[in-house]
């Protein structure tokens, strides 16, 4: 894929790169230069102009090569990741018979080894960054933060601050609250770990709570992560349970606004899609967790056209930041667009923004990422566009959205340091440690509590060839 060029070529702290094309946040360009050093972007802008600007560097050219920015998961589970073939064909709300017994389950050392592998998944896919909503593993979540550091991968790393509900007591509430405090301060000032609070689903947490961590974050200017809105049964629970929808109780509670990132969101309606616009709370768009688990599709394209903030996230599905924009425009068109005749369902552009430049926005992280701008962390991908399916592109955007390809990234870069080449990370042994963890998973899977309603393809094949002879040969 990379023939002529070599990973040793990329060690440098200040690099003057020439990529045939540069994704900017208006389009794709041509005949551009960036200059990175120290972490960041220095200087971006036509080539002749940075070649002759910056004459003590070498420019590294790259034909056939598209630079672009990192790609934002807006919405991960990573100590979740290693299990996501357990969703297979479940109904949904899974997170009661699989995710908390599973996570239930791990010790540090494992939450550690999934993490891990969990962002080298998202680096391989394109991910430069993900949106972590917390892990209910028990330990230190520190296990998690010394992972994604490792690895190389950009953090915002949520801290689940639930008390249980309304009967929660009042100490348990202050403890809860000083832990988030100290969890905020401990990490706010590390490169690569963005510290932010959660609460799982807010009928996990008492009125309290919610209003606490959402004034928490906002004070700290960071994020509160929250799953609003998912599922029918849970908005069913918390109409019976607290009067309100859950969207409609944060709101009572005064714990929506701009620091609030809301997962999923995919049950709205009108007025609640006004309550997030006129409050500036963000939301995850999870197309692919609608298609393996929803009972619904978020109405991005809605959410777009509104000025809704939203970003594309995998919940944990699978890591791949071009098959992620794929699904994010497919669910859109299958859900909204058929029906009324939009063929267009966002252009290409809005799926690629959204999971770039309006990502960032969506998580708090616009004023570091998500775009190729002077002054931007150098979190950013070279991708071979010099391929048999985009070598008579017209329009390059759409394509990378439609035909993008993991396969086709040579090069991950977080923070101005080379973190993946061709697929891997040249300073750590991901091979072993991906072989270690596959030694153990299926033991750490065995050993939780898990309740599984669907069988495996295997088994399910076999069973509907049975019921089919049985139906055609009765006896």
């Amino acid at each position: 894929m990379s023939s002529d060029l070599d990973a040793a070529l990329f060690a440098a702290d200040e690099l003057l790169l020439v990529p045939e094309h540069l994704m900017l946040r208006d389009g794709p360009a041509t005949g551009h230069a960036v200059l990175m050093a120290g972490g960041r972007f220095r200087d971006v802008g036509p080539a002749d102009t940075l070649i002759a600007r910056h004459t003590h560097l070498t420019p590294l050219h790259l034909p056939g090569k598209l630079l672009m920015p990192g790609m934002i998961d807006a919405h991960h589970h990573l100590t979740q990741s290693f299990g996501k073939s357990l969703a297979y064909g479940e109904p949904s709300e899974i997170f009661r018979r699989v995710w908390v017994p599973l996570e239930s389950s791990l010790d540090d050392e494992f939450v550690y080894m999934a993490s891990k592998l969990a962002a080298l998944e998202s680096l391989r896919g394109g991910f430069t960054t993900v949106c972590d909503a917390g892990t209910r593993a028990p330990g230190d979540i520190g296990a998690v933060a010394a992972a994604v550091q490792e690895a190389g991968l950009r953090c915002v790393l949520g801290l689940i601050c639930n008390d249980g509900g309304n009967d929660s007591t009042a100490a348990d509430r202050q403890a809860i609250q000083a832990h988030a405090a100290r969890f905020l301060q401990q990490w706010s000032d590390a490169e690569l770990v963005h510290p932010s609070l959660a609460i799982s689903v807010p009928e996990a947490a008492s009125d309290e709570m919610l209003a606490a961590v959402s004034a928490l974050c906002a004070e700290a200017r960071t994020i509160f992560q929250t799953h609003v809105n998912e599922h029918l049964a849970s908005v069913e629970r918390s109409v019976v349970q607290r009067g309100k929808r859950p969207l409609e109780l944060l709101a009572q509670l005064g714990a929506l606004g701009p620091q609030v990132l809301i997962a999923h969101g995919t049950l709205v309606t009108p007025s609640e899609l006004v309550l997030l616009r006129d409050t500036d709370t963000a939301v995850s768009y999870n197309p692919v967790a609608s298609q393996w688990k929803g009972n619904a599709v978020a109405p991005a394209n809605l959410m777009a056209a509104m000025g809704i903030r939203f970003g594309l996230g995998t919940d944990a599905t699978r890591s791949d930041a071009f098959r992620l924009m794929d699904a994010a425009e497919a669910a859109q068109k299958l859900a909204f667009g058929l029906a009324i005749g939009d063929a267009s369902s966002g252009g290409g552009w809005t799926w690629f923004d959204h999971a770039t430049h309006d990502g960032a926005r969506a998580i708090g992280l616009d004023h570091l990422i998500g775009e190729i701008a002077v002054g931007k962390a150098a979190d950013f991908l070279i991708v071979d566009v010099d391929t048999p399916e985009m070598c008579t592109s017209v329009d390059l955007t759409w394509d990378l959205v439609r035909l993008g390809n993991r396969d086709q990234i040579t090069a991950v870069f977080v923070a101005g340091r080379l973190r993946l080449w061709e697929g891997w990370p040249p300073d750590w042994d991901a091979r072993a440690l991906q072989h270690q963890l596959a030694r153990v998973a299926h033991a750490a899977m065995d050993r939780a509590p898990i309740v599984r309603l669907h069988p495996t393809a295997a088994e399910h094949r076999r069973l509907t060839v049975a019921s089919a002879t049985s139906t055609r040969n009765p006896q």
